[in-house]
């Protein structure tokens, strides 16, 4: 059975990034479009600093910039306390450090890593996984009691190519097995684009009862292929106003993608 549908709050340009206009600007946006995911239906919300680009790795060399951990911590908590929305973090290019900082002190539910093994090239050059270092954190930051952060790991990440080949079979069970991740996180090539329903298939065949969540892509008329294979969805494009990622969430497409996948999983 399918588990959480999440909505992506793609955050306005940050102090520093071009188009820069205020924080209560990315307040006001970042909430407005958790409320319509909350009035939709939806069971949560990942945040995500989209409006940065140009990104830094985010690696130990190429750390993201601590505002941009301080941001998505502040608008994390606000949608969980403003919403009641669970929340989770992504913190673009692939700092899993600052993201998991920010969920630590958010409260949030889930961590979404790019590249959290492996290496691959991408518009930012070469990112290496740094896996060990991330699973050293989260157990740094684990509450007695409480469960700990989610990791969800980009398998094949959208914008990147694989530094060196490898069978797709084998690397999924790699990220499964060894890499310290909780679920496998599968998209299309490019932000909106579905993954590939083959490449799905042989994912999970490849990991079993592992979790298997769609990162991108997932629309209306998909969701009778896409959703009920899944283990859990994070949504942005297709519920933006016209479908442009830039846009507002639309709250019409919310309630029209959530009533989908109630129609696959009834």
């Amino acid at each position: 059975m399918p588990g959480p549908l999440l909505g992506v709050v793609h955050l306005q340009p940050l102090p520093g990034s071009a188009g820069f206009r205020s924080m209560q600007h990315v307040l006001d946006r970042a909430l407005a479009d958790a409320h319509e995911l909350a009035a939709g239906g939806f069971d949560g919300a990942i945040v995500e600093n989209f409006g940065g680009a140009p990104f830094h790795k985010g690696t130990r060399d190429d750390p993201t910039p601590p505002h941009c951990a301080a941001a998505l911590a502040v608008v994390a908590d606000r949608i969980r306390t403003a919403c009641g929305l669970p929340t989770g973090v992504n913190c673009l290019r692939n700092d899993g450090i600052a993201a998991l900082g920010a969920a630590a002190v958010a409260g949030a539910r889930w961590v979404r890593i790019n590249v959290l093994a492996g290496a691959y090239v991408t518009d930012q050059g070469v990112i290496e996984g740094e896996a060990a270092r991330v699973a050293a954190y989260r157990h740094r930051l684990a509450v007695v009691g409480q469960p700990p952060v989610q990791l969800l790991a980009d398998f094949l990440v959208k914008h990147a190519t694989p530094l060196q080949p490898f069978d797709v079979a084998t690397g999924a069970r790699d990220l499964a097995e060894r890499s310290g991740a909780d679920a496998i996180v599968l998209s299309g090539s490019r932000t909106g684009e579905p993954v590939d329903v083959a490449l799905f298939d042989t994912v999970r065949a490849a990991v079993g009862a592992f979790p298997v969540w769609i990162g991108s892509g997932l629309t209306v008329a998909n969701a009778p292929v896409l959703w009920g294979r899944c283990d859990g969805a994070i949504v942005g494009t297709s519920i933006k106003q016209g479908g442009v990622v830039t846009a507002p969430i639309d709250g019409d497409r919310v309630r029209a993608l959530r009533a989908a996948c109630a129609a696959v999983a009834g």
